[in-house]
């Protein structure tokens, strides 16, 4: 007896929106998801729910005024983002910071790497039912905010480097506490470990999923961890260095597979590099100056605006009318947490930008989820997503 047609079971194409306000979207994120039963057929992000006009806003202020605006796009990182302008700044008028300013950046810019690293690896658990795992990172990330807050007095939006060095210089009390963390780092990775590496929830969750290849990954823009995961081994610390990060010894982890496990397991590894970083920096930090010596780049000592005239005056006309910078244009990249974090700057030689363009890395990283996530599951979705760790205030910028 010939089967009856309506026993056939037939699966129906259907397009999902997931966000922009759903919890594991990292942010006011929309995703279209064209889906067939449970297999996605393709996926695509509709971005730009927190666009600011950033780099407009940047070409209406003085240099010195936009680096609180830095500090609003990965906001978990923010010393990385003062530190990518301020150092395409510098390069533009051609200045040298002092050697102690830049052992002041390493140590900031690779503390800032673990407390985003720290966020980033929370929520990832978090999305994928593992709640326990966010109040450990958060646990450590409050020991990072807190140095951070003895350093310049804010814990988020720290707007500490600043165009020829940076705003305070670092303590004695800033050099225990990071002794401190780089002390009991280590031993709370490893918990984080036990507790991730090998779950099988965690395993069956991130391994074999999201697989990009080395080739692909390259030619979509990919950048930083997400980079690394496909085994390449590309690190603008090590391959275009900056600051003293050619003087220091660190390794550069990379995946061999491509997917979301590969992924966790370079960032778990580039937080003990991170640590490894600033305990050299820490050592090797020089004593002597942490701005340079240059009237129109850097405002004048803070007390002595409070009784010398010339000072005040200097002050002044520092905050209103700032510095020009010589006409031409200039690129300038560092490796921030998430990867290759670019500023563009065109130069009419007033004292404001004429053009500045941001290269985001989560941005450009976000390009590759539809390549992860074809033919997946829609919970293979969740862990692509988390897997690249986009921030959303840089991402629409």
């Amino acid at each position: 007896m010939a089967e009856r047609e309506d026993n056939i079971i037939s699966t129906k194409e259907i397009t999902l929106h997931m966000g922009p306000q759903h919890p594991s979207s990292h942010g006011v994120l929309h995703l279209v998801i064209d889906m067939q039963g449970e297999r996605v057929m393709h996926v695509e992000p509709d971005i730009g729910y927190l666009h600011r006009g950033t780099e407009k806003i940047a070409e209406n202020l003085l240099y010195h005024q936009f680096v609180p605006y830095t500090d609003r796009l990965d906001y978990m990182c923010a010393m990385s983002n003062n530190l990518a302008y301020v150092t395409a700044v510098e390069k533009l008028i051609g200045i040298e910071i002092t050697e102690r300013a830049k052992f002041i950046r390493v140590v900031s810019a690779e503390l800032s790497r673990i407390a985003g690293h720290l966020l980033g690896l929370g929520a990832w658990a978090v999305d994928l039912g593992a709640m326990t795992v966010l109040l450990y990172a958060v646990r450590e990330r409050e020991i990072i905010l807190d140095i951070f807050e003895q350093l310049c007095g804010a814990r988020m939006t720290l707007s500490y480097l600043r165009v020829g060095g940076v705003r305070y210089d670092f303590t004695q009390g800033c050099k225990d506490a990071c002794s401190e963390l780089v002390k009991i780092m280590p031993a709370r990775l490893d918990e984080y470990e036990t507790l991730l590496t090998g779950n099988r929830i965690w395993i069956d969750r991130n391994k074999g999923v999201g697989v990009i290849s080395a080739g692909d990954a390259a030619n979509l823009g990919l950048s930083g961890p997400s980079l690394r995961a496909s085994g390449v081994k590309w690190d603008i610390r090590k391959d275009e260095p900056y600051l003293v990060y050619d003087r220091l010894y660190f390794d550069v982890p990379t995946g061999e597979n491509g997917d979301s496990f590969d992924r966790y397991m370079v960032r778990m590894n580039e937080m003990r590099q991170s640590l490894r970083i600033i305990e050299q920096a820490l050592r090797d930090m020089p004593d002597g100056p942490f701005n340079v010596d240059i009237p129109e780049i850097c405002p004048p000592p803070k007390p002595d605006v409070y009784k010398n005239m010339e000072a005040l005056i200097h002050h002044f006309k520092y905050v209103s009318s700032g510095f020009k910078a010589p006409k031409g244009e200039v690129y300038s990249a560092i490796e921030s947490p998430k990867g290759e974090l670019g500023v563009y700057i065109v130069s009419d030689g007033s004292e404001k930008p004429y053009r500045l363009k941001l290269r985001v890395p989560s941005f450009m990283n976000l390009q590759s989820i539809n390549h992860m996530s074809k033919g997946r599951y829609f919970a293979d979705v969740i862990s692509v997503l988390s897997s690249l760790d986009p921030v959303f205030g840089e991402c629409d910028k």
